[in-house]
């Protein structure tokens, strides 16, 4: 079985990759590999990967259609975890926000309706399609009219094209809305990150509104088990597309996370307090009983344990980028 994994050197695409070559499934890995974040650790992934014979890589963006056509020849599964990432660069940089997750999309829709051999499109959507005026814990069933952002309105275009291509050509896909992926090999620009870097380096951590925020972080395996949950459940003839939460079903505030990376690290967080950005909810939180009825999908690590196994991958790690040119 050959699958097609866009977005192979990013975090949760490295991820995936590992868990299908672990499978002994072939993996056709593309990226463009973009300076959004240190390319360095996107490069580590891609090394990690190469050790696997069933792994083959492209370098391309997956705007580039005749490019991706050609790559996802042969595939029978197509994981579409590509994307520009981060809400706040979105006010910074809108551009690369149409092109990549709304242009990008388009064009993975385009392969899996052309193709003879893909068979399921599973594809990330976020919790930031909630927006503003939903209950919490969001359910799929609620609202998703009032995005707080550019990024969060790309997602949500995402998943009405994704409707429409399923409405007019039938395709079978997945849109998985993640809720604050965490854990090791993860990206810098994301708070948990960027907390220990700042805290390792005794620079001030910015909490908002006085850490009053809260999220529901979810770390890398559970994200992992739900995506696989839905790898092996495809969607059926009666619902050929599906939308799911995929959470911790727990709302923490952000003060916990510092604090259990202090206590990890060793170190104190200097701290300074700024008023909440426009764009970041006050809260997310995920029911997953939709997810956890069709796969069993229960997830299993706590922020207690999740925290310290990054913090041991972030120590190796940081020791490691310090050997390599930048």
């Amino acid at each position: 079985m050959r699958v097609l994994v866009t977005g192979a050197a990013g975090f949760i695409g490295f991820h995936v990759s590992q868990a299908l070559l672990g499978r002994g499934i072939e993996v056709v890995g593309v990226d463009d590999c973009n300076a959004y974040y240190d390319v360095r650790l996107k490069q580590a992934r891609l090394a990690e990967l190469a050790k696997h014979k069933g792994f083959s890589f492209h370098r391309l963006d997956i705007a580039d259609h005749p490019a991706l056509l050609k790559a996802a020849d042969g595939a029978e599964v197509v994981v579409h975890v590509a994307a520009q990432a981060g809400v706040r660069y979105s006010l910074e940089q809108p551009f690369a926000y149409a092109a990549s997750n709304m242009t990008g999309h388009l064009s993975v829709l385009e392969v899996a309706r052309h193709s003879r051999s893909v068979k399921h499109l599973i594809y990330a959507s976020s919790s930031s399609v909630y927006g503003t005026g939903s209950p919490l814990p969001y359910a799929e069933s609620a609202r998703a009219d009032q995005p707080s952002s550019l990024y969060a309105a790309t997602k949500r275009a995402d998943e009405l094209m994704s409707h429409s291509y399923t409405h007019l050509f039938g395709l079978k896909q997945t849109g998985l809305r993640f809720f604050t992926v965490y854990g090791p090999w993860g990206r810098p620009d994301m708070a948990y990150f960027g907390f220990a870097e700042a805290i390792m380096a005794g620079k001030p951590v910015t909490l908002y509104d006085q850490g009053r925020l809260k999220r529901d972080f979810t770390y890398v395996d559970d994200i992992l088990a739900g995506i696989l949950g839905v790898f092996d459940h495809p969607p059926t003839e009666s619902a050929p597309h599906r939308v799911f939460n995929i959470g911790n079903n727990r709302s923490e505030y952000v003060t916990d996370l510092v604090r259990l990376l202090e206590e990890s690290l060793g170190k104190k967080a200097v701290t300074i307090d700024l008023p909440k950005p426009e764009a970041d909810p006050v809260e997310t939180w995920a029911d997953v009983s939709a997810l956890a009825a069709l796969t069993g999908y229960a997830p299993q690590t706590r922020l207690e344990e999740g925290i310290p196994r990054f913090v041991a991958w972030y120590l190796g790690w940081r020791e490691q980028r310090a050997r390599l040119p930048a």
